[in-house]
C-alpha cells in the first residue's frame, strides 16, 4: 500500500510506515505478508472499509516492459468467499433493495435480494413499506445492503439497522434491461419475468455487485477462458433463484428474534446463555447447521409440509440404527456449497477436489442407508442424491491422493492419467537419477573424496571442490563459481542434463496445470447437480439433527392445525437444559383467547410465555416439541413485547422504543398470530401504564382477536379480564417460608394477589435500609399491608401529597371533596356511596384525586360495616 492508503492502514493495522523514492519523488509505504493477509483484511473490515486486491494478470517473462496488474477483487463484508474470514458455517447474506415508488414513503412498494457469495443461494421477494423490509432483513441478518436509486440515506439504516454497512451501487446497475439482461444470464429466461419491476432491479444490480466485488471476469480470463454472456463476469455457481413470498412462511421479525433469543445468546450477569439453534443443533455438518437455521428463521404455514418432516423425524427417531449410521456419514461431509462455488469461480485447489470427491464418495452409502425408507421426505431425497459416479471418476483418475496446497509446482496429477506428462516426469526423474549418481562417479574418477554435487536457485547444478583439490580437477570441468574456500564447477554433459532437466520440468509443470485446470472446469459444469445433491444431504442432516434431539431429550411429535394450543407439561427448551432442573406446565388457550398472567417476580412468567411462542416455532419447522403432549394452531407470526430496552443513538427512550413495538404489533397482528406482551406500560407512571394495559388487552381482545399472552404486575388488570368473554386469569404463585420467597413455578387458574417485590429485593442483595424504607412505605402505618389491597398504595401519603399540587390541581380537590361532602350526607351505609360516586366528574379527575377519593370512601364503607 502506498501514499494515503498506506498511512491509512498503517494506523489502522499497526504496521510500520516507511518511505521510498523513485522518480516520481517520495512517498509512503507500508506492506503485509501476502500470505497471511487475512487478519489484515479483517481488521479493516471491521473498520468499516472495503479492500481491493489487486494480483499481477500477466506472465512477466511473455511480456515487454511492466506485467499488468489489475484488481481481481474487492472485500466487502456481505461477498466474503474466503473462510478465514467467513463467520463460521453460516450464511454470509448482502442484500439490495431497489424501490417501486410511490407518494407514501412508507407504503411504496420494495424488491429485496439478497445473495450469499460463498455459497451462491439467491433469494428475492416483494415487500411494501419500510417495516415489511425491517422484518425480511431481520430474518436473514445481513452483512452488507446495495441500495438503488430512491432510497433515502436515512431509510436504509432504518430498513437494515445501523450495524448493517450500506453501499449506494451503480445507479445504471438498477435499470430493468440492464438487470433483465443480467437475471437471464445466470438463471435463464424464468429470471427475467419476475412479478414486480423492483425484484427484477434489485436482483439484477445485486448480481453485478457480487460480479463487481469477486473479479470475475479477471479469473476466467487469467486461466484463458473467454467472456459470456455479454456481462464479462459472471459467477457460474450462482444459477438457482428462490422467488418466495413473506407470507409462505411464519414471520419472525427482528424484535422477535433478539427476544426469543433463537439464534443469539443473552448474557446474563456476564455468563452467556445458550440460543435456541444451539440446543437443537446436533447437525453433523456445515451444510446441515445452514438448512436448520433456515428452517428456524422461516417456519412453515403450510399443514402438508410441516406434517411431512414430522414424518420423516418421527421414522428417524424409531430408527435409531439408520439415525446413527447416517449422523456418522454426515460427519465426514465437505461443505459442498462452499467447494462447488470454489470450483466455479476458478478458485480451487488439487486438495478442494479430492474434498469435494471424498464427500460424493460417501452418496452411495447414504442412498443404501435410505432404502428402506418410507416418509415422503426421506424417500424425496434419496431421489435427490445423485451418485455423480462420473464427477467422481473423473478427479479420482486425475487427482493424486494428497495433493500439494500449490498447483504449479507438480506432483498433483495423478500417474497413468496423461501418457504425454507421464514421459515428461520420467525423463526428469531419469536426468535426476543420473545426477545423484554423478557424485560418487566423478570421485572414483577424479580421486576427491569431498567432491561433492549440489544445486541453487541461481546457478543450477553444480560439482564443488575445496581449494586444497583444486589441482585435481579435469580439463573438462569448467569454472561456474568461486567461493571462499571451494570452487564450484559443471560439465557439458552435466550442462546437457541439467538443460534436459529443466525443459522436461518446465514442460510438466505447465501440461500439469493445463490438465488441472481442465479438470476443475469439468467438475464446474456439474455445478448444479453438485449444488442439487448438497441441498438434499443439508436437509438430510438437519431432519437426523431433529430427530437426535427429539429421542435424547424426550420431545413429541406435535399435531398441528388445532383449533387451540393445548400443551401438556411443556417445558423450554433451553432452559431445561441450562439449568439443573425444570418445572414442565401445561399450556390450554383456545384461538383468540387473551390470557392474563400474574406472579411475583422470578416466577417464571417470562419463560412461560416464550416456552408457548417456542414450542410453536419448533412444531412448525418440522421439529418435535419438548412436552408430554401437544396439539397446536398454525399460528402465522409470532409478536413479542418482552424486556426493556431503548436505542440512545436512536434518541428513544425505553418506553418509547416499548410503544413503538407495541404499535407494530396493534397494526399488524391478526386472528392467527400469536402475542406475547410482558409488563407493557412499565416504562410510565402506575396510573398511565395501568390504564394503557387495559386498552392494550381490550383492544386486542376486540379488534385483533390474536391468541395472547400479556404477563403483568397490574393486578388491577386481572379485574378487566374477569369482565372479558374471551380472556382469562392464570398466575404463578409462590409463599413465604421463614423469611424467604419459595417459587413453585406452576401455573394455576385464577389471578395472583401479590408480587413480593420487596422480599425479591432483598434475596438480590438490596441493602436492608432500603427494604426496610421500602415495607414502611407500603404498610403505611407499620401494620403489613393485606394481599388483596394494591400495593404501593399510601392513604396518607396520597391525602398530603395533594396539598403541594399546584393551585388548579388544588382547586379541582377541593372541587371533588364539595361535590363528596354534598352527597356524604348519612353515608352510613353503601347506597350513599354509591351516590357519592355518581356526584363525581370522572372527565374532571385526576388520578391522584381519584386514589384520595377512593381512600375515603374505603373508610366510608369500613365505618358502615
Amino acid at each position: 500500500m502506498f501514499c494515503e492508503a498506506a498511512r491509512t492502514v498503517s494506523r489502522c493495522c499497526e504496521l510500520t510506515l516507511t518511505t521510498r523514492e523513485d522518480s516520481t519523488g517520495e512517498y509512503d509505504m507500508t506492506g503485509i505478508p501476502v500470505d497471511n493477509a487475512e487478519p489484515y483484511v479483517e481488521t479493516l473490515l471491521d473498520a468499516g472499509f472495503r479492500v481491493a486486491i489487486a494480483e499481477q494478470v500477466e506472465d512477466p517473462g511473455e511480456v515487454s516492459g511492466v506485467a499488468d496488474r489489475r484488481v481481481t477483487r474487492v472485500v466487502t463484508p456481505g461477498t466474503l468467499t474466503e473462510d478465514e474470514l467467513l463467520d463460521g458455517d453460516g450464511h454470509n447474506f448482502v442484500a439490495c433493495l431497489a424501490r417501486e415508488g410511490s407518494d407514501d414513503r412508507r407504503a411504496d412498494r420494495y424488491g429485496l435480494a439478497l445473495l450469499d457469495v460463498s455459497t451462491g443461494d439467491c433469494y428475492v421477494t416483494a415487500v411494501e413499506g419500510v417495516g415489511a423490509v425491517r422484518d425480511e432483513a431481520g430474518r436473514f441478518a445481513p452483512a452488507e445492503a446495495v441500495v438503488g436509486p430512491g432510497v433515502d440515506e436515512d431509510l436504509a439504516p432504518e430498513a437494515f439497522g445501523p450495524d448493517c454497512p450500506v453501499t449506494a451501487h451503480d445507479p445504471a446497475t438498477f435499470d430493468r434491461p440492464a438487470a433483465s439482461q443480467r437475471m437471464r444470464a445466470y438463471f435463464g429466461s424464468s429470471g427475467a419475468d419476475l412479478a414486480t419491476d423492483a425484484e427484477g432491479r434489485a436482483c439484477g444490480a445485486l448480481l453485478a455487485y457480487a460480479e463487481y466485488a469477486r473479479g470475475g471476469a479477471v479469473e476466467h480470463a487469467r486461466d484463458g477462458d473467454d467472456a459470456d454472456d455479454g456481462t464479462g463476469a459472471r459467477l457460474g455457481y450462482i444459477n438457482h433463484l428462490t422467488r418466495y413470498d413473506p407470507r409462505e412462511y411464519v414471520l419472525l421479525d427482528a424484535v422477535a428474534l433478539r427476544s426469543l433469543e433463537l439464534f443469539e445468546r443473552r448474557a446474563v450477569r456476564g455468563v452467556e446463555g445458550a440460543a435456541l439453534v444451539d440446543v437443537l443443533d446436533e447437525t453433523a455438518s456445515a451444510l446441515g447447521r445452514r438448512e436448520l437455521t433456515d428452517w428456524l428463521r422461516r417456519p412453515l404455514l403450510d399443514t402438508d409440509r410441516i406434517e411431512a418432516r414430522h414424518d420423516a423425524v418421527e421414522e428417524l427417531v424409531g430408527d435409531v440404527r439408520t439415525r446413527e449410521r447416517l449422523h456418522e456419514r454426515l460427519a465426514d461431509v465437505y461443505d459442498l456449497e462452499r467447494l462447488i462455488s470454489r470450483v466455479s469461480r476458478g478458485r480451487a485447489n488439487a486438495r478442494d477436489l479430492r474434498s469435494l470427491m471424498a464427500t460424493l464418495d460417501l452418496v452411495p452409502e447414504v442412498k443404501a442407508d435410505l432404502a428402506d425408507a418410507d416418509a415422503d421426505p426421506l424417500v424425496d431425497l434419496r431421489a435427490a442424491l445423485d451418485e455423480l459416479a462420473d464427477v467422481r471418476e473423473r478427479i479420482g483418475n486425475a487427482i493424486v491422493e494428497d495433493p500439494p496446497v500449490e498447483l504449479t509446482e507438480g506432483g498433483v496429477v495423478a500417474e497413468g492419467y496423461s501418457d504425454e506428462l507421464d514421459g515428461l516426469r520420467e525423463t526428469e526423474r531419469a536426468g535426476k537419477a543420473w545426477i545423484e549418481d554423478l557424485q560418487a562417479r566423478e570421485r572414483e574418477r577424479t580421486g576427491i573424496d569431498n567432491l561433492r554435487v549440489g544445486h541453487n536457485a541461481v546457478h543450477g547444478y553444480y560439482i564443488e571442490v575445496t581449494d586444497a583439490n583444486v589441482d585435481k580437477v579435469p580439463e573438462d570441468y569448467r569454472r561456474r563459481q568461486t567461493l571462499k574456500n571451494a570452487e564450484r564447477y559443471y560439465t557439458p554433459e552435466l550442462k546437457a542434463r541439467e538443460d534436459e532437466i529443466l525443459r522436461a520440468e518446465g514442460r510438466a509443470d505447465d501440461l500439469e496445470y493445463r490438465l488441472f485446470r481442465e479438470v476443475r472446469d469439468a467438475v464446474a459444469a456439474e455445478t448444479e447437480r453438485v449444488q442439487d445433491v448438497a441441498a438434499a444431504l443439508a436437509s438430510l442432516d438437519a431432519l437426523v439433527s431433529l430427530a437426535e434431539v427429539a429421542a435424547r431429550y424426550d420431545y413429541v411429535r406435535p399435531e398441528v392445525g388445532a383449533d387451540g394450543f393445548d400443551i401438556e407439561a411443556g417445558r423450554h427448551p433451553v432452559v431445561e437444559r441450562t439449568q439443573e432442573s425444570f418445572v414442565p406446565n401445561d399450556a390450554g388457550f383456545d384461538r383468540g383467547e387473551v390470557t392474563v398472567l400474574t406472579g411475583p417476580n422470578m416466577s417464571g412468567k417470562s419463560t412461560y410465555m416464550r416456552q408457548v411462542a417456542l414450542i410453536a416455532i419448533l412444531a412448525q419447522a418440522g421439529s418435535f416439541v419438548p412436552a408430554v403432549d401437544a396439539r397446536l394452531p398454525v399460528v402465522d407470526r409470532v409478536f413479542t413485547r418482552v424486556g426493556a430496552s431503548d436505542d440512545i443513538a436512536g434518541g428513544q427512550s425505553t418506553f418509547m422504543v416499548e410503544m413503538t413495538e407495541l404499535a407494530e404489533i396493534l397494526r399488524s397482528a391478526t386472528a392467527d398470530s400469536l402475542v406475547l406482551l410482558d409488563e407493557v406500560g412499565r416504562g410510565t407512571s402506575t396510573t398511565d401504564g395501568l390504564a394503557l394495559a387495559r386498552a392494550v388487552t381490550e383492544y386486542v381482545h376486540d379488534e385483533v382477536g390474536a391468541t395472547t399472552l400479556f404477563a403483568t404486575h397490574h393486578h388491577e388488570l386481572t379485574e378487566t379480564a374477569a369482565d372479558l368473554p374471551r380472556a382469562r386469569n392464570v398466575h404463578f404463585s409462590a409463599e413465604q417460608v421463614d423469611g424467604e420467597v419459595v417459587f413453585d413455578h406452576e401455573i394455576q387458574e385464577g389471578a395472583g394477589t401479590a408480587s413480593y417485590g420487596v422480599e425479591v429485593a432483598s434475596e438480590a442483595g438490596v441493602p436492608d435500609t432500603v427494604v426496610e424504607r421500602a415495607r414502611e412505605l407500603i404498610d403505611g402505618d407499620g401494620e403489613a399491608a393485606s394481599d388483596d389491597r394494591p400495593r404501593g398504595v399510601d392513604r396518607s401519603a396520597a391525602a398530603n401529597a395533594s396539598t403541594d399540587r399546584n393551585d388548579s390541581a388544588t382547586a379541582r380537590t377541593d372541587t371533588v371533596a364539595d361535590r363528596g361532602a354534598r352527597a356524604a350526607d348519612g353515608v352510613g351505609d353503601l347506597a350513599a356511596v354509591v351516590d357519592r360516586l355518581k356526584g363525581v366528574d370522572l372527565a374532571d379527575t385526576t388520578p391522584l384525586e381519584a386514589l384520595n377519593l377512593l381512600a375515603e370512601l374505603q373508610d366510608q364503607v369500613g365505618d358502615a360495616s
